[in-house]
């Protein structure tokens, strides 16, 4: 074990000890007469000394020593009972730090950093020892006191866990602590009086990798936009690569997709993450993903046990995992047998007798008759208790859902929904039949009625009649349904391609749709019924799509077809309105329709939609991005030569990504894309990875010698237009090919066979597992989200740039700084506001709105934290900064939503930074009046106001009979532009409304708090003064006049305009105003003032100070409001 580290003299040492190992800074030493077969003197004298000594005092027999070059002193750092106990620190300490020793030019330093390094893996190793034993030990409490003090983050910023490690700058290593927390990754280091320390946000981390070099070993580097750093030396790499790959991913699909977290409840709460969360989280996904489960299973326990395996005849040794509604066994080595029990199938689970041969068996009885075997269970009474609970309560959730339908169809449908319906003839302009095709769901798969030809050749029959048979074989030996043992030889049988009587049976079984069938009957008439007849965006997109879905079949060359495919994907857009319908769906769910019958064609599509592919069918498709660039990460590993001809992959992504999104379905010929789907239900994504390396690894060669990007392209496209499957003649008319031949310096290609092709992806890329592909998602997930925030942030720069002067870079900071203060809030704002500032970003989607322009929007409190950060002008007290940073948010917050868009604000920093005096006096004035300006500055709420804002927001009343007439989308959107020209021209002629005396006064605080501290203060003072009188002498000199209104556009407009009576709104007889006009010709006539205003200010060194502040300002005002509450 590693040990505090404790000077002893080398010259005495010798004596008692002999060196086993040792090196330049290290040495391994045994306890003279350990271990010795001879008798020698000093050895039997060691010998008694220890054994004599009680246990308290006594030595270990080996020891590790620390040495520097030159000294008689050494330091003990590690021991051990045994010599492989002690072997292990020692191979640790030459691989992890003998390298990187011999960059220190002063000998004392290296001491004091192996000291460093060793008391930060005892602490580590103390640590988790605890956090074993309970969730937040005292050692660990301590930890997170000295992280709070290091980096003065409020205490709601939860740390998870903390590693020694190094952090490498250049060549030099600095040994410290690396804390991870729920939204930050942070370092300290205190060596030979030097501090070092950092904080890094998960929103900026945009890449992690692990990385070797001679002198760093193994690190971990984690990539910002700005910057990369480089940590190596840890007690346990792996560990801890994951948790910071986990923590990074799980704080950017909060901040950045929040919809991929809907189901994890744990992790919508971040307070509530921990390591052993971690751990069970990342085991929670694997499992899903490896047995393809619904996103909301929860897993609950996980044992060690064996299976009796009937064909094997043997019990098979693997782990068992036991979810909300399943039983999962997977065998040592991932793929080789594998076991799905849903506990809608199982009728009990008992406990055997045990015996020698038979240890703590329990038996599994499912609905066929059928019996599972399991032995070997460690904990088996706690067990099987949780697993009858849990079956207790699904079964009474399945008789409440069966018996609640019935009714309602008795109901609203006295004769049954289910009829058959077939009919092969177009009938041209029958509108009833067309009536009864949408609303009749069909009974059967549509391949039994339109089977492509009068009669299958010879050839394609008995190949599926020998298909048909090696199955049959199967099922008695392996089981059949969705029970079935799951082993290598099905994985055989399924790249042969599976015969079209068992497709659909299989596909529903492999992709356990079946099971959601069984439990939600009659779910999808009722859904057609709600669906059909409603109008939106993804019926549009449906319609459009339905004769584009396999238009070379006869199938969908029916009204039959197209109406079951119709009611399929309106059903499922009324089902799951976030994805709705997505490009893609359509050829997916024709395929489905042909092999299975429509309800098991939906209930198939929400398996791939919601289980087998997440996040492929959206709005962004993330799930397919990331899978691209896993993908790419791949074609590096597995075809390096590839890679390295074609060191740019984003051509090729760019076409793999339609083998992704439709399963080759539209790349491949029919029946060789079905075999491929096959392998698809059967294995999951992992099959299309294998596929997709072994189409690129047969291609290889010529995509090398390839010179462009579109000979590559067409190398690809006549590989794949030439796969086979032998079953052709069957399928839809092929298209036409060309004569084989050499075409544009391309070579002809042979004839390939699907089966073949499939097999040879095993063979070569067979060793893929799940775990892996989860691991690379979770990394590259993190490249993805920062690609579509980078995307993001320069589309909005495009909208806004045009509207200001900011130079691009500035605009970019602004940019940046708005978009942190969000995330500040997210962080630790409390969970209303966090709610709500997520509610108004998930608005950015509704139409009639700029998803780029609001993508990120600012609250009052945020607003006020960015003001004090980035005004120019010195606010005088705190108490009146305030009061104005608050009417600059209520005048900014045009459409009166509590939130400014960063065009609102960018455009409020172009007046204050680049516009002329004239524009930054009517911005202070427009302040100093409503809506900005409020009776009770106490309540800044717009509705206090007694006047409407001035520039109201866009908001389009079309007129009576203007609304009959348009009716289509296009139409009113026009409208709506034309109006909104002419509201922009209504702005560009309406003056400003007067000030009166109360808001004239505000006004002149203002000035004078903004010329507070200023060099020219007196001379600022003093103009302000008589600016002040002069316009109170204009003022007064109007009201004796009798002027009751002005305008800044028409003196005469003024003396002719009748006083109001009555009204709030109205200006009395005896109101004292002023104009914008009057206020700015009185302000020029003094030059300090114009000198004020005009001398321009430096944003980028605002904006530099800004982000040194922004950290420690929000943190420290969050930290006193804890603290008062």
């Amino acid at each position: 074990m590693w040990l505090n580290p404790e000077e002893v003299l080398v010259k005495n040492a010798l004596k008692l000890w002999v060196t086993e190992k040792s090196n330049d800074f290290f040495l391994l030493q045994r306890r003279r007469g350990h271990g010795e077969q001879g008798g020698k003197i000093s050895g039997l004298l060691v010998g008694a000394l220890d054994t004599v000594l009680d246990s308290s005092a006594r030595v270990t027999p080996f020891r590790i020593l620390l040495q520097v070059p030159g000294s008689q002193i050494s330091w003990v750092i590690a021991s051990g009972a045994a010599i492989e106990e002690v072997n292990k620190h020692w191979d640790w300490l030459v691989h992890n730090l003998l390298h990187s020793l011999s960059v220190f030019e002063n000998k004392e330093d290296v001491a004091s950093f192996v000291k460093g390094k060793v008391k930060g893996l005892i602490a580590e190793e103390a640590r988790g020892r605890q956090a074993a034993q309970e969730d937040e030990p005292d050692k660990f409490r301590e930890v997170l006191l000295k992280f709070e003090l290091h980096f003065g983050l409020p205490s709601s910023e939860k740390l998870v866990t903390h590693y020694s490690c190094c952090c490498w700058k250049g060549r030099v290593p600095r040994q410290g602590f690396l804390y991870l927390s729920i939204n930050h990754l942070a370092f300290y280091s205190f060596l030979l009086g030097k501090e070092v320390k950092f904080v890094v946000p998960w929103a900026e981390v945009t890449r992690l990798e692990r990385v070797s070099s001679p002198l760093m070993t193994e690190s971990i580097r984690v990539s910002t936009r700005q910057r990369q750093r480089d940590f190596s030396m840890f007690l346990n790499l792996d560990e801890a690569f994951g948790v910071i790959g986990q923590l990074a991913d799980i704080a950017l699909r909060r901040l950045l997709d929040s919809e991929g977290l809907e189901l994890d409840r744990v992790l919508q709460q971040p307070t509530r993450i921990t390591k052993r969360v971690l751990e069970e989280q990342a085991l929670r996904e694997y499992v899903l993903a490896l047995f393809r489960l619904p996103r909301a299973e929860r897993l609950y326990e996980v044992a060690s046990c064996s299976v009796w395996t009937p064909h094997a005849r043997c019990h098979t040794a693997g782990t068992l995992y036991a979810t909300d509604s399943y039983l999962c066994f997977s065998s040592r080595e991932e793929g080789h047998c594998t076991l799905l029990i849903p506990l809608s199938e199982v009728l009990s689970i008992e406990k055997a007798e045990s015996t020698s041969l038979l240890p703590n068996p329990v038996i599994v009885s499912v609905r066929s008759k059928k019996a599972f075997q399991l032995i070997e269970l460690q904990e088996r009474d706690e067990l099987v208790d949780g697993l009858n609970a849990r079956l207790r309560a699904l079964q009474w959730k399945h008789s409440m859902f069966r018996s609640r339908p019935q009714g309602k169809r008795s109901l609203s449908s006295p004769t049954p929904y289910y009829t058959f319906y077939y009919d092969t003839m177009y009938c041209d302009g029958d509108e009833m039949e067309e009536q009864v095709l949408r609303n009749t769901v069909n009974t059967e798969a549509l391949m039994t009625a339109f089977h492509h030809g009068e009669a299958a050749g010879d050839g394609s029959q008995s190949m599926q009649q020998v298909k048909q048979r090696l199955w049959d074989d199967h099922f008695l030996e392996f089981g059949r349904g969705v029970h079935m043992f799951r082993t290598d030889k099905i994985q055989r049988l399924v790249a042969m391609g599976i015969p079209e009587s068992l497709r659909g049976e299989l596909w529903m079984n492999f992709s356990d749709a079946s099971t959601e069938l069984a439990a939600h009957q009659g779910y999808y008439s009722g859904l057609v019924q709600r669906a059909m007849g409603h109008s939106s965006l993804a019926t549009e997109e449906i319609e459009r799509d339905l004769h584009r879905s396999l238009p070379d079949h006869p199938a969908f060359q029916n009204p039959t077809g197209i109406a079951a495919l119709r009611r399929v994907l309106t059903a499922y857009a009324h089902r799951n309105p976030k994805i709705g319908y997505c490009q893609s769906m359509n050829i997916l769910a024709s395929v489905l329709l042909l092999y299975a019958k429509e309800e098991e064609a939906f209930w198939l599509l929400v398996a791939v939609c919601e289980r087998m592919l997440p996040d492929y069918f959206n709005r962004r498709v993330i799930g397919a991005q990331v899978d691209q660039s896993v993908f790419e990460e791949l074609i590096r590993e597995r075809l390096p030569e590839l890679a390295e001809h074609i060191p740019d992959l984003s051509p090729l992504s760019s076409v793999s990504l339609s083998w992704f999104l439709t399963l080759f379905l539209s790349v491949l010929p029919f029946h060789s894309a079905v075999c491929v789907v096959d392998c698809f239900f059967f294995h999951g994504i992992k099959a299309i990875f294998q596929l997709g390396l072994a189409v690129l690894d047969a291609n290889a060669a010529q995509l090398c010698a390839s010179t462009d990007d579109g000979q590559a392209l067409m190398v690809l496209t006549g590989f794949l237009d030439q796969v086979g499957s032998g079953e052709d003649s069957s399928g839809p008319p092929p298209s036409p090919q060309p004569p084989a031949e050499e075409n544009n310096g391309v070579p002809a290609v042979g004839r390939t066979n699907i089966t073949d092709l499939i097999n040879e992806s095993y063979e070569k890329f067979g060793e893929l597992t799940v775990r892996q592909i989860e691991r690379l998602r979770c990394r590259h997930r993190i490249l993805v989200l920062q690609a579509h925030e980078d995307t993001t942030k320069e589309n909005a720069l495009r909208l806004v740039s045009p509207d200001v002067s900011i130079s691009p870079d500035d605009l970019a900071d602004v940019y940046d700084l708005f978009k942190t203060e969000h995330f500040i809030s997210l962080y630790w704002g409390d969970s209303s506001l966090a709610a709500a500032v997520a509610a108004a970003a998930s608005r950015s989607g509704e139409p009639g709105r700029s998803c780029d322009q609001q993508q990120y929007r600012l609250d009052r409190p945020q607003f006020k934290s960015l003001y004090g950060l980035l005004t120019p002008w010195p606010g005088g007290s705190p108490q009146h900064a305030d009061t104005l940073a608050n009417r600059t948010f209520t005048l900014l917050d045009q459409d009166q939503d509590s939130m400014v868009t960063f065009r609102e604000f960018a455009c409020w920093l172009d007046t204050l930074y680049c516009e002329e005096l004239n524009e930054k006096i009517r911005l202070l004035y427009r302040l100093h009046i409503p809506p900005a300006l409020t009776e009770s500055e106490d309540d800044p709420s717009p509705m206090k106001s007694p006047l409407l804002s001035t520039t109201r927001p866009l908001c389009v009343t079309l007129p009576s009979g203007v609304t009959e007439e348009v009716k289509d989308y296009q139409e009113q959107l026009k409208q709506m532009l034309q109006d909104l020209v002419r509201e922009k021209e209504k702005d560009v002629e309406k003056p400003l409304p007067l000030m009166n005396q109360r808001e004239f006064i505000q006004f002149c605080k203002t000035l004078y708090s903004l010329f507070h501290g200023d060099p020219e203060e007196n001379d600022l003072f003093q103009a302000i003064a008589t600016v002040t009188s002069l316009v109170l002498q204009i003022g007064e000199a109007g009201h004796r006049s009798g002027r009751h209104r002005g305008s800044e556009v028409s003196q005469q407009e003024e003396e002719e305009a009748e006083p109001k009576g009555g009204g709030e709104d109205s200006v009395s007889d005896s109101e004292w105003t002023v104009s914008y006009a009057q206020i700015l010709a009185s302000l020029l006539t003094e030059q300090a003032l114009v000198n004020f205003f005009e001398k321009p200010a430096d944003l980028s060194a605002k904006i530099a100070s800004a982000k040194q502040k922004q950290y420690e300002q929000r943190a420290g005002l969050l930290a006193l409001q804890h603290a008062a509450s």
